[in-house]
């Protein structure tokens, strides 16, 4: 066994011979350096585990690192393995480690697509192509730390909406990065970091708005200017309360007009029951059936169902003078006429299908309109009250 002090002068002078040859540091245990016939030199240090699993890892070749860094990294392992730490071990298992790129193909192939739905799937790529693997795609999974998350936090400032979305994809990934085993638990970089406040868009049609909206429907109904389906469309998302999805992929099996309902298999809150108003019978009958085709509102050539109508909405909101009046203003509508005729915000929250209270709970100022005209009839009988007896 060849023992010298290794310096730079002993490793660049020795000479290669017909097989690999090592020549082991006389002073540190186990640290030594390895000369391949082709004359290639690589440092390496051996030891053995407190269980007494021999070790052999390669420090770095000559050239590439110093012999003094070699000897330094020697030192700095033989200590961990002296607190019984394995570090050739953690090496190995570090290089087995995903980037987010590889660990968002697993969120995608193991979680994404088998629990959630298209739309949300379809979202999750955008947000992960557009914003999250060009920032974080070649860092290693569990090397991503709360700085990196807040640096591309910060650089989405002006599009908040788009960088809570981010915010809440990233969150659920790292919290499966934890259950799968692939960090440690606590460890979500995502936790502490604060979303931007959020402008929910609460665009409520007013009476005359409404008065509005059904003229122009009619008049286009007349003259064949807009697409019949788009119009029959529109009345239904007025008269259902439903959203858009809901109403363009309508088929006619889900329709029970006898018990007055519409049973959807999914939605985006799951299975849901629609209760149909007279309004919304009326509509719906008002419609031909298409044959062997299922859609209540059918798209181009009799073919599928409608996809799009944007431009068709575009003209109609124009012509009513609505012109920041979104579709799914439509759904609000619907609530805010509910709430000031007094139902509740869970028989509001049933009525639009949804599973969360907060998510009803927008609607709690419209709600309170009924009890403000109910304390003003009140106080104005106990005034009258008051004042006839003042008078008697």
């Amino acid at each position: 066994m060849n023992r010298v002090k290794l310096t730079k002068r002993v490793v660049e002078s020795a000479k290669p011979g017909k097989t690999d040859s090592v020549f082991w540091d006389r002073q540190l245990s186990g640290f030594g350096c390895k000369i391949t016939p082709k004359g290639k030199r690589a440092y390496l240090l051996y030891y053995r585990t407190l269980d007494g699993r021999q070790r052999r890892p390669a420090l770095g070749v000559h050239g590439k690192i110093t012999c003094d860094q070699a000897r330094t990294k020697a030192q700095q392992w033989l200590a961990r393995v002296a607190m019984g730490q394995d570090p050739s071990e953690d090496l190995r298992e570090a290089r087995t480690k995903p980037t987010v790129r590889e660990f968002s193909e697993r969120y995608l192939d193991e979680h994404a697509r088998p629990k959630k739905k298209p739309s949300s799937v379809k979202s999750d790529i955008s947000n992960l192509n557009n914003h999250v693997l060009p920032a974080l795609g070649k860092k290693r999974l569990d090397l991503v730390t709360r700085a990196d998350i807040q640096r591309l936090h910060a650089k989405m400032v002006d599009r908040p909406g788009a960088a809570n979305h981010v915010m809440g994809l990233l969150g659920k990934m790292f919290n499966l990065a934890e259950k799968w085993g692939l960090r440690s638990d606590g460890t979500n970089p995502c936790r502490h970091i604060d979303k931007y406040p959020s402008r929910k868009m609460e665009r409520y049609l007013s009476p005359v708005e409404f008065g509005r909206l059904a003229k122009i429907l009619n008049e286009a109904e007349k003259d064949g200017s807009i697409f019949i389906g788009a119009i029959q469309a529109i009345r239904l998302l007025i008269f259902t309360g439903c959203r858009l999805g809901e109403i363009l992929t309508l088929k006619w099996d889900y329709i029970d007009f006898e018990n007055k309902r519409i049973n959807l298999a999914d939605s985006k809150t799951g299975r849901k029951t629609v209760y149909l108003s007279g309004p919304a019978i009326d509509v719906l009958k008002a419609i031909p059936r298409v044959q062997d085709n299922p859609h209540v509102l059918v798209g181009r050539f009799h073919r599928g169902h409608m996809t799009r109508m944007g431009h068709q909405w575009e003209a109609i909101r124009k012509r009513a003078d609505l012109h920041d009046v979104r579709m799914h203003d439509l759904r609000h509508s619907y609530a805010s006429v509910a709430a000031n005729l007094g139902e509740s915000l869970p028989m509001i929250g049933k009525l639009l299908g949804h599973t969360q209270a907060q998510t009803t709970a927008r609607y709690a100022h419209l709600a309170a309109d009924p009890v403000k005209d109910a304390a003003e009839r009140i106080a104005t009988q106990i005034e009258s009250t008051m004042k006839g007896s003042e008078a008697a």
